[in-house]
């Protein structure tokens, strides 16, 4: 296995892995899984605390366990980023993109520059509805490539963080999947390529035993 984008690897582990864990994700988004549930929650905990506590930083956790359709996703992001009014789509007016890309901050506090998705247990939605969390990843990566090469607004990096177990190995291991390839949507070219001009999702899978000791 290599480090290229959507496949898994083991590097060796690093003594400060949630340092590192950042650093990997200046350049790429993350898909990290175990069979062990407590190394799971343990990562998630341990990597949304260390990236909450950087300045200028925003965290959005997502709890997977509780997310099995739609409804469920967008009732966990309307609580982690402030919008007026979610509806319950993936694009369009006060949809799911909308809310992605949107930047609210408290009076007082300097605007985010950096904010990081952590979806804990995505593999959930995907055994239960794999088209739905194909074109929620699709959207999610989408925007944060669009904020970063096809934004006039100031500058915000995001990256997404995807934890859970096997699956999310399995899916970053095919071709057609959303960490690999943008969805298409039988126009032509897709629309996150078009928009943005990344060819392609840049997500690195590795086992969670290759980051933290």
């Amino acid at each position: 296995m290599t480090l290229l984008a959507g496949h898994c690897d083991a590097p060796f582990p690093a003594v400060d892995w949630q340092p590192e864990a950042m650093a990997l994700l200046d350049e790429r988004h993350l898909s990290v899984w175990s069979h062990a549930q407590a190394r799971k929650s343990q990562f998630a905990a341990s990597l949304a605390q260390f990236l909450g506590s950087q300045r200028e930083t925003d965290v959005v956790p997502l709890y997977g366990r509780y997310i099995g359709d739609l409804e469920s996703f967008c009732h966990q992001l309307e609580r982690s980023i402030p919008v007026p009014r979610l509806e319950r789509r993936l694009d369009g007016t006060d949809s799911v993109t909308e809310a992605l890309r949107s930047r609210q901050t408290l009076r007082g506090r300097s605007v985010a520059r950096s904010r990081y998705i952590v979806w804990n247990d995505a593999d959930v939605l995907l055994r239960e509805d794999r088209d739905l969390f194909a074109k929620l990843v699709d959207a999610m990566l989408g925007v944060c490539a669009e904020a970063e090469y096809a934004s006039e607004d100031l500058l915000l990096i995001q990256r997404c963080v995807f934890v859970g177990g096997p699956a999310l190995a399995d899916y970053a291991e095919d071709a057609a999947g959303q960490f690999r390839a943008w969805l298409p949507d039988g126009l032509g070219d897709p629309f996150w390529s078009l928009v943005t001009g990344v060819p392609a999702p840049d997500v690195q899978c590795m086992h969670i035993d290759a980051l933290m000791p």
